[in-house]
Order: structure tokens, then C-alpha cells, then sequence
């Protein structure tokens, strides 16, 4: 079941009082399980109870009455029911009323790990609008050649809305370097409307420009990934500017073997400066830089900063915490697929293969073919 772009509306408490109109669009897959979008900002994945909670709220019914419902289904009492739905309805109230909250929430999933289960559409689609990495227009050297032309405007307008139809609630525009569109904003904006939270992957660079980054913000987007450079100027400008704004901000640092000694030293420039959280990759697979990676893992769990580790970084095939993360965990290929600028979609970034193009083939194909990768 999905009714994933229709909006609901929910009351702050039990009292009869006017609803607020915050937007809920719930997705409920075969196994119960369930992804609730909160106002196209913030995700919330649930377990089968907690989607059983979700599913009375946005349909309206009562506490008293969901409480019963929820207490004949699961047979625990009337009272822990209420309890439980009174707490899951203070928890979307609380990432609802939150404007500065990480775009994606795991809640009560003791007894599945993320992504274990292939779900019947993707939980997030990465969409690279372009391979071009500069002003000039140079493309990176490590995109394949055969990506000759990159979809206009209104053709990612309709892929997007192909995204919403099959209940996909989370896009993040990359590239190479998705500020080079100047139609980025646009696009940000069009999900908004269907209820989809959107991302930015970006070195930073135009954030700079104050006026511009604002402009993102006004469109409606949710969180940026920044991967950082330390030897431009713009990029920790760019960072500065971000963690200022309203717009959700991760850090992406990439370590080699120079760099790997200076990485602390920005993890706490970092936090000094506000940040929430951090992203760790790496450009070699040696023991030495993987014992790197879990000093600052470990780092980065003192300064008290969240650790983001499923994006892929810009004009890289280096995802962040690839060195870290167990395949077991691994969503590529199910939980996220990855877009090319002219609509070929791969299982993610770096990935030769590809499963159809967005645009000509049927997402039922695509997706068959994503399962059979």
C-alpha cells in the first residue's frame, strides 16, 4: 500500500481542537513495515506496530478508538496502546515543529536492521543532473564517456513525478557538481510539492554565495552533503554559510594517506562551528588508512556528532564510510538506486551496470532488473 503523495493532517494532542495542517504521506510495505514523510523534510522508518500507529493517526481516528484498534491487533492493553500512540504522535509533532532535524529517522526497529529487506520501491533515488564539475563546463574525468547529454528541466520534472507514483520519498541531486544547473532550484521545488524530501551533494563552492544558497533554501530542500576541500577557500565558506542556514548540513571529509593527520583537526573546527554531522571516506583501501577511518569513527562519536554513511559523494566512486560498513548493511541496488544525467539508472554510483533509462523504460522493468543485480 502507498498513499504516499496525498497529504494528512494531524491534532498536537487529544484535545478537540483544530488540526494543524502538518503533511503526513505514509508508505506501507508487504511486510507491515512503513516510511512516513513528515512536511517533505524529515523520514521516519517504522516497524509494523509503529505503522499500524501511523496509519490510525493519518486516517484521523481517535486516541480512544485507535487505542482499542491497536490493542485487539497487537493484545497488549488499552493502556500501553494509548501510551505508545500518544508517543509516536509527540515524535512526529517534535520532527514536524524541528527545523533544523537529520532528514532521516529510524524508529523502533529493533527487530530488522536498516535496509535488510529489499522493499517494494526504493527508499531514495540519487539523481546525477550533471557530470560537468566546474564554470567551464569540464566534465569528470572518471563519468563515462557514453553520457552524452543530460536530461532538460521538464524531463527530470517527470521523472520525479515517476518517483513519487511508485512511493520513492527521498531524491538528492548530485552530479559531478549539481550547482552547475541553473535550474537546480526549480527542481528542488517540484518534489516539494509531491511531498518528496530532497538533498544536495555538493563541494560547497557556490555556497559561498550567500544570496544563492538562500535561494536553495526558499525552493523547499531538506540537507546538504558537502564534501570539504581543504585548500579552497570557498569550500569552508560554503560549509560556514550552510550551518547557518535552516537547511539540515552533513560534512564529507576525504582522507588519504596526507590528509589523514589534519582530519581531526577539522572535525573539531567542524563541531566548533556547529555542525551535526559528519561523513568519512576514504581514497585508498590500505590497513593503514582503514585504521585511520575508525579513529575518527570513534572521534567522531566523542565530539557527539552523527555519522552519515549511505550517500555517495560527488564526482567520486569513494561512498562515504565504504572502508567501514559491513556489505550486510548495504542498501545499493534496493533501498537507493542511482540516476545518470541522461536517465540511465545503476544500482549506484560507480556501478557499470545499467538496469534501464528512466525515461524510456517502465519502472517495473527497472526494478526487476535492480532485484536480479
Amino acid at each position: 500500500m502507498s498513499d504516499f503523495c496525498s497529504p494528512a493532517y494531524i491534532t498536537p494532542s487529544a484535545r478537540p481542537i483544530p488540526p494543524i495542517p502538518y503533511r503526513l504521506h505514509l508508505r506501507i510495505e508487504p511486510d507491515e513495515n512503513g516510511v512516513l514523510v513528515i512536511n517533505a523534510s524529515t523520514i521516519l522508518h517504522l516497524n509494523p506496530s509503529a505503522t499500524a500507529y501511523a496509519l490510525q493517526l493519518i486516517n484521523g481516528v481517535s486516541v480512544r478508538v485507535a487505542a482499542r484498534n491497536i490493542a485487539r491487533r497487537y493484545r497488549v492493553s488499552r493502556r500501553q496502546a494509548r501510551q505508545d500512540y500518544d508517543g509516536l504522535r509527540q515524535k512526529i509533532l517534535t520532527l514536524a515543529t524541528n527545523p533544523d532535524v537529520d532528514p532521516v529517522w529510524f524508529l523502533e526497529l529493533d527487530r530488522s536492521r536498516p535496509y535488510e529487506v529489499t522493499p517494494s520501491a526504493p527508499y531514495r533515488m540519487d539523481l546525477a543532473l550533471t557530470y560537468a564539475t566546474n564554470p567551464d563546463g569540464e566534465h569528470d574525468p572518471r563519468a563515462r564517456g557514453r553520457v552524452d547529454r543530460e536530461l532538460m528541466a521538464d524531463e527530470w520534472e517527470n521523472v520525479l513525478r515517476t518517483l513519487c507514483d511508485v512511493g520513492i520519498p527521498h531524491v538528492t541531486f548530485t552530479g559531478g557538481e549539481p550547482t552547475r544547473r541553473d535550474d537546480l532550484a526549480q527542481l528542488i521545488a517540484y518534489p516539494q510539492d509531491l511531498g518528496q524530501v530532497t538533498g544536495v551533494l555538493t563541494d560547497g563552492r557556490r555556497l559561498s554565495d550567500a544570496q544563492y544558497l538562500e535561494q536553495l533554501s526558499q525552493a523547499g530542500l531538506d540537507h546538504f552533503l558537502i564534501v570539504y576541500h581543504p585548500q579552497d577557500p570557498e569550500s569552508l565558506s560554503g560549509i560556514e554559510n550552510a550551518l547557518a542556514s535552516d537547511v539540515f548540513t552533513a560534512i564529507h571529509l576525504t582522507l588519504s594517506q596526507g590528509s589523514s593527520s589534519e582530519a581531526l583537526g577539522w572535525l573539531n573546527t567542524f563541531a566548533a562551528m556547529g555542525a551535526t554531522a559528519i561523513s568519512l571516506g576514504g581514497v585508498d583501501k590500505d590497513d593503514k588508512l582503514h585504521e585511520t577511518l575508525m579513529k575518527l569513527r570513534q572521534s567522531v562519536a566523542e565530539l557527539d556528532l552523527d555519522l552519515v554513511w549511505d550517500l555517495p559523494v560527488p564526482s567520486s566512486q569513494i561512498n562515504p564510510m565504504a572502508l567501514e560498513i559491513p556489505e550486510s548493511l548495504s542498501g545499493a541496488g534496493k533501498a537507493w538506486l542511482y540516476v545518470e544525467p541522461d536517465g540511465d539508472v545503476l544500482p549506484q554510483q560507480g556501478v557499470d551496470r545499467i538496469l534501464g533509462n528512466i525515461l524510456n523504460d517502465t519502472w517495473q522493468s527497472i526494478w526487476e532488473n535492480a532485484q536480479n543485480s
